[in-house]
């Protein structure tokens, strides 16, 4: 069945919460915890595996959502249908390769979830889904209103992995090119000139059924 995005965008809502302010200092000491010292740290900009709460993403637990740290991995699980829901950790880039793996626990097939780059506030951001049904999209939200860029809806791909299955995500931010990535394959890419930076980020949302409950880890955003 194919995925109408201007359907199934309606009625979003934002789970607003207090961002935790950390010095540049914490922050360095945050995004180089936790891994090796091999020779792709020169081209970490940020990376979190979730193990510790004091990275900079927002907690929220509401009737409506949760967004927050949960047992070693970032938990976005979204409680009413119809409804986008995302979380940012508080920084800016201007080029990117943001990498994540994300799996599905709970909830329906028909969902979205993935990443988001050059985030300038609630109303205005470059999104990158895939759903657990098998279809995927490269989309952009401009002054609240969403959009998939070069498409009327989301195709499907065998690229994606169904159901409960972990997929890796990977999305370019890099000059005008916008580029999908999954379980290592290229599966889009669009060319578009609205934002040129801004935060990363993650994403989950429901579509006619409530309960899309996804875990991201290993959380990479690097330099191209």
């Amino acid at each position: 069945m194919r995925k109408d995005f201007n359907i199934i965008m309606d009625n979003r809502f934002r789970l607003y919460a207090v961002i935790i302010v950390l010095s540049f200092a914490i922050l360095a000491c945050s995004v180089l915890s936790g891994g090796d010292s091999s020779s792709e740290s020169s081209n970490v900009l940020f990376k979190d595996d979730f193990s510790s709460s004091n990275s900079g993403w927002d907690q929220v637990r509401a009737d409506d959502g949760i967004t927050d740290y949960e047992n070693g991995v970032y938990r976005i699980n979204v409680l009413v249908p119809d409804t986008d829901v995302w979380a940012n950790p508080g920084l800016d880039f201007t080029d990117t390769q943001v990498e994540v793996d994300a799996t599905k626990v709970g909830g329906p097939d028909d969902n979205d979830f993935g990443i988001i780059c050059r985030y300038q506030d609630t109303d205005n951001y470059y999104y990158f889904i895939i759903s657990s049904d098998g279809y995927y999209g490269i989309g952009k939200v401009v002054d609240g209103e969403y959009n998939l860029i070069g498409m009327d809806s989301m195709p499907p791909s065998e690229a994606i992995n169904q159901g409960a299955d972990t997929n890796h995500l990977r999305a370019d931010c890099i000059g005008n090119m916008l580029t999908l990535y999954v379980n290592g394959e290229e599966l889009d890419s669009k060319e578009d000139n609205e934002f040129t930076s801004g935060d990363v980020g993650l994403l989950a949302g429901t579509y006619t059924e409530s309960g899309t409950d996804i875990h991201f880890d290993d959380f990479y955003v690097y330099k191209p």
